[in-house]
């Protein structure tokens, strides 16, 4: 990680102003992978630009794709995809790069790739995907950290059930199944506003589709996928981080083009900590916190529609600085803490065991030297040293790129005095 560029924060100012949330980077990762279905011109509008987002069209460029961008539309032309090996060096670019499994095994009938990269969160075992696929006709041979997988006779419809609602599975089955023969169900399916958003560009595609964003999804494969036009959701996680870093500063802001509904796991506990929260029609919402926020009770992670892992980083930053304690309990990723040991260089009081972590809310925190380890850990860190009296340093800006478009930027335009050096 190139730690030569840094954000320089001075702390202290609230947020008030306009922002609007860019697209989910979790939805556009899979939406350019199920371009390699699509025999033609797949374009997607309200495309993040992110590095993971880059890295995706790097892997499609050497498919045999052809990407373009044009301000925050990708078009991906998968016409003349003739490559089935992803190289290792693009895979442990981005953590959810075997989300292309699916979609290269079947429009090609062959993949090889690599065990995935990205933050390094703990465990995440591909061996949920890595079933799902041969019970739909996959030959899979694991050697040497590689993975080759093989279906001569094309991919077959099956019924599985996954044994935790995985998203990057579900995923990867909905790809896989799109291109399969005849019907699959899948029990125990994730139920992410990402994975509906896939289903809905698969559908377009050609695919039967339904039940997304239930336990229980079917899909029905067609022999050839169109191509589309489609758009991206808004980002959920980058909406939340931007609440928080108002609420932090005892700001007011008002978001635009998001989706309130998708953030029902996490509005709640904002409320309960005091802030006001308002939403309208046509993507928008409002938050107003103007008082030292109320320590929230036990949370705990879950998967949708519960308390995303993906947004406690930067609420573990926002009740660093409540009144009284928060307990967060983390069930997805045993090693989801990496960032409370640079929160403390901040003058947090946290203490953790395990997957458990007792934040004892300080009234003031101190400018430090921090650095990220990983994405939202990074966004964490953004997150306190707004409100931090002094002026703080952050490295490890690759991290945060991964998931978010030009976020000092953005925290600027409303107040923040960020920058990047």
């Amino acid at each position: 990680m190139d730690n030569r560029r840094k954000l320089i924060v001075n702390g202290g100012r609230k947020l008030e102003g306009e922002l609007r949330v860019h697209g989910a980077k979790n939805s556009a990762l899979p939406l350019l992978s199920a371009a390699v279905l699509a025999h033609g011109e797949t374009v997607l509008h309200n495309c993040p630009e992110l590095t993971d987002v880059d890295a995706a069209c790097r892997i499609l460029t050497h498919l045999g794709c052809r990407c373009k961008r044009s301000g925050d539309t990708v078009t991906v032309d998968a016409t003349n995809v003739s490559g089935y090996e992803i190289p290792d060096a693009l895979m442990r670019e981005m953590r959810s790069s075997i989300v292309f499994l699916g979609a290269v095994l079947g429009r090609t009938g062959r993949c090889r790739l690599s065990f995935p990269g990205g933050c390094e969160l703990g465990a995440r075992p591909i061996d949920l995907h890595l079933a799902a696929l041969r019970q739909m006709g996959a030959d899979i041979a694991e050697e040497h950290g590689y993975l080759d997988c093989t279906a001569a006779g094309g991919l077959h419809g099956a019924k599985i059930t996954l044994s935790f609602p995985s998203v990057g599975a579900t995923e990867n089955i909905l790809l896989a199944a799109t291109a399969a023969k005849g019907f699959t169900e899948i029990h125990n399916a994730a139920r992410e506003p990402e994975i509906v958003d896939l289903a809905d560009c698969l559908g377009k595609f050609g695919a039967k589709i339904g039940g997304a964003g239930e336990s229980v999804i079917t899909v029905e494969g067609v022999p050839r996928a169109e191509p589309c036009e489609h758009s991206v959701i808004p980002d959920r996680i980058v909406a939340g981080t931007y609440l928080c870093a108002a609420a932090v500063t005892r700001g007011e802001l008002i978001l635009t083009r998001c989706e309130p509904r998708h953030m029902n796991g996490f509005i709640p506990v904002l409320e309960a900590m005091g802030a006001r929260i308002y939403t309208y029609g046509g993507g928008k919402m409002y938050l107003s916190c103007n008082k030292r926020l109320t320590a929230p009770p036990t949370v705990r992670t879950m998967p949708y529609p519960g308390f995303p892992t993906d947004i406690q980083a930067p609420f573990t930053a926002l009740c660093a600085t409540a009144e009284g304690t928060s307990v967060f309990v983390e069930t997805i990723f045993e090693n989801r803490f990496r960032h409370i040991p640079e929160l403390v260089r901040l003058g947090a009081s946290i203490k953790t065991e395990g997957r458990v972590c007792v934040v004892q809310g300080v009234k003031r925190l101190s400018g430090a030297k921090v650095c990220a380890a990983e994405l939202r850990g990074g966004a964490a860190l953004v997150t306190a040293a707004l409100a931090a009296e002094g002026t703080s340093e952050i490295t490890g800006l690759g991290y945060i790129d991964r998931g978010y478009e030009s976020l000092e930027g953005a925290l600027r335009s409303v107040g923040a005095d960020i920058k990047r050096v």
